[in-house]
This record gives structure tokens, sequence and C-alpha cells, in this order.
């Protein structure tokens, strides 16, 4: 049976609710990453890393990505939740914009739609987003793209759903 880790960093929930997901389905070990920061993972397989767009980078990526040759022989899996939703043309460049060609030959990596949920947002991600929605309005001539944009983030919303975690799942039965 291989021993398989979900290690998580959630700023409003959406990744840690895929996290648990995966873990539940997996029969897999779940750590936020605080508490995994302090946990040795060498009797691990598989080593799940999940973390929230923002910016054009997967938040704490680098932690992961620091591990990653300590990790050598393991099954590496990157999942990153978002507010776009799964089918937006703009997911494959983000993924290769936060790995180089070497660590995706070594890694799998996986977006899973997430959403908005200012309630739970910080106040630096809210002004973020404001100021993001002012730049988005005042364009002169927005694109089909930047209005649906500009629709979704003037709200909360939820796109999980666990049948994006199925590729995930799959992945690691298949490397069994």
């Amino acid at each position: 049976m291989r021993k398989t880790a979900v290690i998580y960093n959630s700023q409003t929930g959406f990744t840690k609710k895929y996290a648990k997901w995966i873990s539940e389905a997996a029969g897999a070990d779940c750590f936020e990453l605080e508490a995994a920061k302090k946990y040795n993972f060498d009797a691990y397989d598989a080593i799940l890393f999940g973390g929230w767009a923002c910016a054009g980078r997967i938040s704490k990526i680098s932690w992961f990505k620091s591990n990653m040759d300590r990790w050598s022989g393991k099954i590496l899996v990157v999942f990153c939740t978002g507010g776009s939703p799964a089918g937006s043309p703009e997911i494959k460049a983000f993924i290769a914009n936060n790995f180089s060609e070497a660590e995706r030959e070594r890694v799998s990596v996986f977006y899973c739609p997430g959403g908005f949920d200012y309630d739970k947002m910080s106040a630096g991600s809210k002004l973020m987003m404001k100021l993001f929605q002012k730049m988005l309005g005042a364009k002169k001539e927005k694109t089909e793209a930047d209005v649906e944009m500009l629709k979704m983030i003037s709200h909360s919303y939820d796109l999980s759903d666990k049948r994006y975690i199925e590729p995930i799942l799959k992945l690691l039965h298949d490397a069994i």
C-alpha cells in the first residue's frame, strides 16, 4: 500500500476543501503547510502539494520546490486552486510560469477551479481584487473574457467540484 501525504496552503478554504477530498479518496494523510514544515516525509511514497493562485504564482510553491530534490524517487503532484473556470486558456501558461521544464518532468501539476470568498480573504487580497476590478472596469475596449472576468470577480462564488480530483486520483492509482 502506497503511503501518500497531501500538504496544503489555503487562504479562503478552496484548497483545503480539495486537499480533504483528495486525502479521503486516496486514504492519504493530510497536513496544513505550517504543520508540514516540521514533518519528515521520508516514509511517504507520494507527496501532493496544494496551493492557490495569486498574482500569477502558486502560493507557497517555493517551499514545495525547495524539497523536490530531497523527495527524489517519490511521486510528486501539485494541485492549484483559483477563480478561473477549468477550461480557461490562461491556465496552461500559468502552470508553465510556475515550473521550469525540468521541474515539470518531475512533478505532475493539476488545476482545480475554486472561487472567491470575499468574507474569508485577507485585507490585502481584498484590496488587490478591488484594484483589479477597478482596472478591468476602466479598460476602454474590453474583450468578452474581460467582461466575463469582471462579472465573476464582483462577488463571491464557488466552482469547486469533486470531479476535478479524478485525474489526480487516477495518476496515484496508475503509479502503483
